[in-house]
């Protein structure tokens, strides 16, 4: 059976665990050469013989996502290397803390905006011209569906992927005329090291596992996609719609 992403390019942030790491891998699956963006360079040698081992290919870019000249500098190596990207994931970020807003230190509060939405629009800024030479070029982006529930002591983790899924929204709207189709993602509780920091009492046998919540998102990143815009739950498996507040 032909493989839908044969002879693509995929660029995946935060590829090294969780998410990342196992869409990385059925993303290679699919024939794409993954572009493997992460800090932790053992989790980047674990995927590429993970990848290597059932045929596909990687290039592992070891890079914090707070090295925001180096986002920019992947743009620029990607385009003289392989001309075009044909999908972005877009799946780095962090917790920061769990606490109420009145007690979030500075500090705290800037770090988890840079990585979770300055580095994405940074990432974006960089291949958006990419993408758009691709001719099914695909953005998934990860959000949560914190962004939405607002509750009490998350509201500095819901801040950053509410205005992320803003950018993909505008993003999605100002390329709706292109082949390029973009896209969020709320995952739902996963069993991944983030979902232990933020409920360390929640049993992770009751979770789906990295690999099938990527399995659900993996469409996304296919040629045939028409949907751009939406929000995609991995719980209901389905696009949802967004509207305004009533």
């Amino acid at each position: 059976m032909a493989r839908q992403l044969e002879g693509r390019v995929a660029l995946v942030t935060g590829a090294s665990r969780g998410i990342g790491y196992q869409l990385s891998k059925l993303l290679a699956a699919e024939g794409a050469h993954v572009i493997a963006v992460a800090r932790t360079v053992g989790g980047l040698e674990d995927l590429d013989d993970e990848i290597k081992a059932a045929g596909g290919s990687a290039t592992l870019v070891p890079l914090d996502l707070t090295d925001m000249a180096g986002i920019d500098r992947l743009g620029g190596a990607i385009h003289e290397r392989w001309g075009k990207l044909d999908v972005l994931v877009a799946n780095a970020g962090v917790l920061g803390i769990l606490a109420p807003i009145g007690h979030i230190e500075a500090k705290t509060f800037e770090k988890t905006m840079n990585v979770n939405v300055t580095s994405t629009w940074r990432v974006i800024r960089s291949v958006d011209p990419l993408l758009r030479l691709s001719d099914a070029g695909r953005a998934i982006v990860l959000s949560s569906g914190a962004a939405h529930s607002c509750k009490a002591f998350w509201g500095l983790y819901a801040a950053t992927k509410a205005a992320e899924e803003a950018l993909v929204r505008s993003w999605a709207n100002e390329t709706v005329n292109t082949p390029l189709r973009v896209n969020s993602v709320n995952p739902g509780g996963t069993r991944t090291a983030m979902r232990a920091q933020a409920l360390p009492g929640e049993d992770p046998a009751t979770l789906p596992s990295p690999a099938e919540v990527a399995a659900k998102i993996l469409p996304l990143a296919f040629p045939n996609l028409t949907e751009t815009g939406r929000l995609f739950d991995v719980r209901k498996n389905r696009f949802l719609s967004y509207r305004d507040p009533e």
